[in-house]
């Protein structure tokens, strides 16, 4: 029993010289800092997007065909001095492709009905010359008038049979389609010669669901993307809206113009469009990665003297990966974006880059 009391004794002496030479129990707690990431806020802009998806169209787009037979001549680009070929850019008014029929021409007899135009022409300023000196009728006067007249019709439906024998482009554009003939044969009236389009401006069709016709007006810009030029944002505008709402779809129509003046779209290619039907500039925006939610509240956390603070926000407008912050946040504050998955309210933490 002796030895029973002389070991508590010593047991008790062991742990008051431990506490006296200031050592913690094994179990006492230890307040670890957490490590985070923060970032410091500035404001920023943030729209509200519709998303829908449609195919691009060229504004312009014609087949040209022969109006006469003759031989082909494909004529030289005067940019490369080569022929033309698919992808060349053509002005309008520029001359592609010539036919050649001689027998044609002769029967058109164009420097004839020139010089017939010429001689009439002449003939009238003499007439009105012996006129005014009492040389003539008015009747002689007028009648060469007519002739005038006539020669001119003549001469002027002469040169537009001429052109028939040119093809010709109708607008500035680029040449999509041209068809292979051996040079110098023989082309058929009718035939296909070249495919333009104007693309430097395109369109497209667009179906928007019933939800989003409140939202949606004329005029709003518009931003567009391709998968091949993910990189590459292309703005448009909506340039027209159906009232009418499709009893089977639920959707209604719309087009969309788009800027296009690096030709990186292609006409046909499917293409993304997200239309800006509202926009908040100077406003505090963050990721939606970093909102926390707890019985119907959204969260944050924020570092103040190396602290976790939790901060309850109210949202406005969101994108695809952001949202702005309407209250709750200020500028400056050092929001966390890394560890704050398992962070408490006023716990320490240290800030990591």
């Amino acid at each position: 029993m002796k030895q029973y009391h002389i070991l508590i004794a010593s047991t008790l002496l062991a742990t008051i010289s431990l506490t006296s030479c200031g050592e913690r129990p094994q179990n006492a707690p230890n307040d670890i800092a957490t490590p985070v990431s923060v970032i410091e806020l500035k404001k920023g802009s943030i729209s509200k997007l519709i998303n829908t998806t449609g195919t691009v169209q060229p504004t312009y787009g014609v087949t040209l065909n022969s109006e006469m037979s003759g031989s082909y001549k494909l004529q030289n680009n005067p940019k490369t001095g080569k022929p033309f070929k698919m992808g060349d850019r053509v002005s309008k008014g520029q001359l592609i492709i010539k036919l050649e029929d001689r027998e044609y021409e002769n029967g058109i007899a164009i420097d004839a009905k020139k010089l017939s135009l010429e001689i009439a022409e002449q003939e009238e300023t003499k007439q009105k010359a012996l006129y005014e000196k009492g040389g003539v009728t008015v009747g002689e006067m007028r009648n060469s008038e007519v002739k005038v007249t006539s020669a001119r019709y003549d001469y002027d439906n002469a040169q537009l049979n001429l052109e028939k024998m040119k093809v010709i482009a109708p607008f500035d554009g680029v040449i999509v389609d041209l068809p292979h003939y051996t040079s110098d044969s023989k082309v058929e009236q009718g035939k296909p010669m070249v495919g333009l389009m104007a693309y430097d401006k395109m369109y497209m069709d667009i179906n928007l669901p019933e939800s989003s016709i409140r939202y949606v007006k004329e005029s709003q810009p518009v931003y567009v993307t391709h998968y091949t030029i993910p990189g590459d944002t292309l703005k448009g505008k909506i340039s027209e809206l159906s009232p009418a709402i499709s009893t089977e779809t639920r959707t209604f129509k719309g087009k969309v113009l788009i800027d296009n003046d690096q030709l990186k779209l292609r006409p046909g290619m499917f293409a993304k469009a997200d239309i800006v039907v509202d926009r908040a500039d100077s406003s505090i925006i963050i990721s939606k990665d970093v909102i926390l939610s707890n019985r119907r509240r959204k969260y944050v956390y924020i570092v103040e003297k190396n602290t976790a603070k939790i901060r309850n926000l109210e949202t406005g407008l969101e994108d695809e990966y952001n949202i702005e912050v309407v209250s709750g946040l200020n500028v400056n504050d050092n929001l966390v974006v890394r560890g704050f998955e398992t962070l408490k309210e006023n716990a320490k933490v240290k800030i990591q880059k």
